[in-house]
């Protein structure tokens, strides 16, 4: 398997975790990461938008947005950070007409509710962000999300980006903390068609942790299996 770009993360439910992030990445120097914001309200993210002004960082690929995000805030975060992948919900198909110029740069990250809206259509958008958890749980439970992703298996331009956290095969679920480094291995037998060249670690773990779990997570593709 090719070299992916992982990234590490600014995740958190609230701009207090963004920021304690933000830190550790400021002391770091780290340049490029991704930003899960869908959580935080417009206010929160124009001051997390000031503290990764005060960081090195000089790229952010992949943001995570929601309902609140205007096309404005996709332009800046498109010409200051280069922002190319922008990740959203199914919900998210009622509102695209408020990213009007964007929808090539959008990418569905599927629910695991066994429920596809009628007015889902990924072709209408960039493509698919498969969250590597998220498709091994809808496989596991063998859910419409699963099988609107597989059907489409064939069509490798869908495939642009991941989203990548921890698996429990005992509970089928996915899992933003983690505890062992091995609630990933499970991606060692995902088939190759889901993977992408960006993949964003999406976990509530501190910087430090998701350095130590990056250089898993780069031996884990190296080495992995096709299943």
């Amino acid at each position: 398997m090719e070299e992916k770009n992982i990234l590490l993360s600014i995740t958190g439910e609230n701009e207090k975790e963004c920021k304690e992030k933000l830190e550790e990445i400021k002391e770091k120097r780290i340049e490029d990461v991704s930003l899960f914001a869908q959580y935080l309200l417009p206010e929160e993210r124009e001051n997390v938008y000031k503290g990764i002004a005060e960081t090195d960082i000089k790229e952010i690929p992949l943001v995570h947005i929601g309902e609140s995000f205007n096309k404005d805030e996709l332009g800046f975060l498109f010409k200051r950070y280069k922002t190319r992948y922008f990740t959203i919900h199914e919900s998210d198909f009622s509102v695209l007409s408020r990213w009007k110029n964007f929808w090539e740069h959008l990418f569905l990250e599927m629910s695991t509710d066994d429920i596809v809206a009628e007015n889902v259509k990924v072709e209408k958008i960039g493509g698919f962000c498969v969250d590597l958890a998220h498709y091994q749980k809808q496989k596991d439970r063998n859910t419409v999300d699963y099988n609107y992703v597989y059907e489409r298996r064939e069509n490798k331009n869908l495939f642009k980006c991941n989203h990548l956290s921890g698996y429990s095969f005992k509970e089928m679920t996915d899992l933003h903390y983690i505890e062992n480094k091995k609630d990933f291995d499970y991606i060692k037998n995902l088939p190759e068609f889901v993977f992408s060249n960006v993949i964003a670690i999406e976990v509530n773990n501190d910087i430090n942790e998701q350095i130590k779990f990056k250089d898993y997570i780069k031996e884990l593709l190296r080495n992995r299996s096709e299943s």
